[in-house]
């Protein structure tokens, strides 16, 4: 696949920052859902996990040090140059549901088996809800899953935005001038 030159604005929303893709850049990609991808903003090399927001396109999450080593600023324009990775980086699996994967060895056994691409969907499903109750029993559930043999979540619309703090019901807010709308 031939790269996906485009330029972006730094934008926030709460307290996350982040790039939304325009929609003629998510349209290349081979998926509606998450994507790795890896290449360039402002000449950085980046790999990151392109989220989707909901309707059809993507956003990543940028860091105050991606932010001041690409010299780029909230309300401005970035330059990116990406396309597809053929690797997919592991995630980073949040401290409780390590905690419950670490209780049970078959549990562990089947996480360590998995792809890291299954591994981001179970963690993305788990992530999807802002009650904390709602969590906790999705991972009770993804543990008894992944125990039974299952390599993914079922039921998980994939093409949904996981991030319940920049979203509402799936899709990601929307964002104005570099700030929350």
């Amino acid at each position: 696949m031939s790269s996906i030159r485009f330029v972006a604005e730094v934008t926030v929303i709460g307290s996350w920052t982040l790039v939304k893709l325009p929609k003629s850049a998510s349209a290349k990609l081979p998926s509606r859902g998450m994507a790795i991808v890896e290449g360039t903003l402002n000449g950085l090399h980046i790999q990151v996990a392109l989220e989707p927001d909901g309707k059809g396109g993507h956003w990543f999450s940028v860091d105050s040090s991606m932010l001041k080593t690409a010299k780029a600023k909230v309300g401005k324009t970035v330059e990116l140059d990406i396309e597809p990775s053929r690797d997919c980086p592991e995630p980073k699996v949040p401290a409780d549901l390590k905690r419950a994967l670490g209780d049970d060895a078959e549990v562990q056994q089947q996480w360590s088996a998995i792809t890291p691409l299954a591994r981001w969907d179970w963690i993305r499903w788990i992530r999807a809800t802002s009650q904390p109750e709602t969590r906790r029993r999705r991972i009770e559930v993804a543990c008894s899953k992944l125990k039974d043999g299952e390599r993914r979540p079922c039921c998980f619309n994939r093409n949904q935005c996981t991030e319940p703090e920049v979203s509402k019901n799936g899709v990601l807010l929307e964002t104005t001038g570099g700030g929350t709308v």
